[in-house]
């Protein structure tokens, strides 16, 4: 049993970018840095699935490098639409996992159980998503190299529709593809992914797909059938994934990063804590 973090859509910027200035991107990446390093039970290792950055600079990939390098565990990281993959591999020299396949960002993570492999959505220049035939040629064989091991993919643009209509608009093109290779392979446990900024889940191609929340902004939930896309400050938030094994499989868990929820414990060793302080409201009651 061990637990892994999924954190995503970091959209870093400079200080004069508008991600920053607007969203405050660094200084909230920071906080979900800290909160990760401080967790009790400590992530044996990251996944940061794409956007990264917010405009696919270098000045901005130093600053994502730096933030990062706190991290007290291993990180693993794909593009999302606003990344650039030659500046990535620029800035992360030691993660020779970015040389991935045939130009694409996509490699295995063969060190714990389950197994973890990863998709390069990116198409350069555009908001949505593309698995071509190329990059799901690479996952299928990859599936049919160990089809009784447990395996969990993750990549940036979900392989669903969620309900908010601009973002599903510049979500994955034609996901049949990676519906049928999914659906051909049993071992595949769960899909991670980013790009809505919200925590998303729905039975996907005979498994469990999901989306993670942001560690800043995130999308408002709007679903109604307008292109319409306003962002909020909900609480900042990532999915710790617990790894049970077994029959038990892949458990996911939202974890807001902000400070912004305060805990009292009401039972340990074995017995309730009668006298435990109030807990404050988190919202304003009338």
């Amino acid at each position: 049993m061990f637990t892994f973090a999924q954190i995503t859509d970091f959209h870093i910027s400079m200080p004069e970018g508008m991600a920053d200035r607007t969203y405050q991107t660094a200084r909230h990446l920071r906080v979900a840095v800290a909160h990760l390093n401080g967790l009790p039970q400590r992530p044996e290792f990251v996944l940061c699935t794409g956007d990264l950055v917010d405009r696919g600079g270098d000045e901005e990939y130093a600053l994502l490098a730096d933030i990062l390098g706190q991290l007290t565990m291993p990180f693993y990281l794909i593009p999302g639409n606003h990344d650039d993959r030659a500046a990535m591999r620029r800035a992360f020299p030691g993660h020779a996992y970015l040389a991935g396949h045939d130009g694409f960002m996509q490699y295995t993570i063969e060190a714990w159980e389950p197994r973890l492999i990863a998709l390069d959505t990116l198409i350069p220049g555009e908001p949505g998503g593309r698995l071509c035939p190329q990059r799901l040629d690479w996952l299928h064989e990859r599936l049919g190299e160990q089809p009784d091991r447990p395996t969990i993919i993750f990549m940036h643009h979900p392989p669903f529709r969620t309900g908010l209509t601009k973002m599903d608009n510049a979500g994955l093109e034609d996901n049949a593809g990676l519906v049928g290779i999914v659906r051909r392979h049993a071992q595949v446990e769960a899909v991670l992914a980013g790009h809505v900024h919200r925590f998303i889940t729905r039975r996907f191609a005979g498994t469990v797909a999901m989306t993670a929340p942001g560690p800043a902004h995130q999308v408002d939930l709007n679903l109604g059938a307008e292109e319409k896309l306003s962002l909020i400050m909900e609480p900042p938030a990532g999915l710790l994934h617990l790894w049970l094994g077994g029959d038990d499989g892949l458990v996911s868990h939202v974890s807001y990063t902000g400070g912004c929820y305060q805990g009292v414990t009401v039972f340990a060793d074995g017995q309730w804590i009668r006298d435990a302080p109030p807990l404050a409201p988190s919202i304003p009651l009338p």
